[in-house]
């Protein structure tokens, strides 16, 4: 595949240009308190003083919102459109989503990692994915009363505040999982660190499982299939990539050789990402810049699917 995407047309996601501006957005990531560390992925913060905010939302396992300001609603792949409470559960999403909040708006919450988005719910990610559900409809009464508490005094704690009760309240609503499908998630998890596009064959070997239990596990705890998970996984991280400012040319082509060609790696990456390859690094872009931040993508642990060393592995 050609390694110029000067071709790659910012029409081809027709409505971006009424995407709110990232310097009207204030949004910070929290690292989770020791107590919900293998529950989310990160806690964050998000603020926006306009009346009308529209952005893309990546493809995710699973977020809990607190909505001290603001109401809002997402739009999914199959045009349906979804409005959430004041304390919202979005369900894992098998595709980039669309948020559109009246403002303004004030938000805390925490993205879910797939030991986080089963032992809090209890639900199947496949079966009850891309949905907006009142948390407190799903999730233990810890959990619910944690939100409830931050909500009646959310003008008045400080993030630090809002992080550890939200962390106590998911800490104690959790439910243990199998020990044996922990160690399926991690094993997934280190498979999809090994490479952009890792062989199925390499998971079916490492997981102790066979075929079919192995894509009902993944269902169940990811929400995709394992081909469709390395689907994801490698749009989200190529995007991370594309954005790093000084790409080389070596990394670029590293990127490109895990796709069919240009225009598949187009397609991918704005249906998980929610952005074409020529928007990725646009600084009008909050969501994605944040969510896909390299730090999301560093480590193993809660930090799902790491980039890898070797980006041609």
């Amino acid at each position: 595949m050609g390694r110029d995407q000067s071709d790659v047309s910012q029409n081809a996601v027709p409505d971006q240009a009424r995407l709110t501006r990232a310097d009207l957005l204030r949004m910070e990531l929290i690292a989770p308190p020791d107590e919900a560390a293998g529950l989310a992925t990160t806690f964050y913060r998000v603020r926006c003083d306009e009346a009308h905010i529209r952005d893309v939302q990546p493809s995710s396992i699973g977020i809990l919102i607190l909505l001290g300001k603001g109401t809002g609603t997402l739009r999914f792949l199959d045009d349906r459109v979804e409005r959430g409470p004041g304390f919202t559960l979005v369900t894992p999403t098998s595709a980039a989503t669309t948020l559109e909040m009246e403002g303004p708006w004030d938000a805390f919450g925490a993205m879910l990692s797939p030991v986080g988005w089963a032992s809090l719910t209890g639900l199947s990610a496949a079966e009850h994915g891309n949905r907006v559900r009142a948390a407190a409809e799903v999730v233990r009464a810890p959990l619910a009363d944690a939100g409830e508490a931050i909500l009646r005094d959310y003008d008045s704690l400080s993030d630090g505040d809002k992080a550890a009760i939200l962390a106590r309240g998911m800490a104690a609503a959790a439910r243990p999982l199998p020990p044996r499908h922990v160690a399926f998630i991690r094993t997934v998890a280190e498979w999809l660190a090994r490479s952009l596009s890792p062989p199925l064959a390499d998971l079916y070997d490492s997981s102790g499982y066979g075929p079919r239990q192995v894509q009902r596990l993944t269902e169940r705890y990811f929400g995709l299939a394992p081909a469709t998970l390395v689907r994801k996984y490698r749009a989200l991280r190529a995007a991370v990539l594309l954005a790093k400012p000084g790409l080389s040319d070596e990394d670029l082509g590293a990127i490109q050789d895990h796709f069919y060609d240009q225009s598949h790696m187009i397609r991918e990456i704005r249906m998980f990402a929610g952005r074409t390859p020529a928007r990725i690094a646009d600084p009008d872009m909050p969501f994605l810049s944040r969510f896909l931040d390299l730090r999301n993508f560093r480590q193993a642990g809660p930090r799902l699917a790491p980039i890898p060393a070797d980006l041609r592995a």
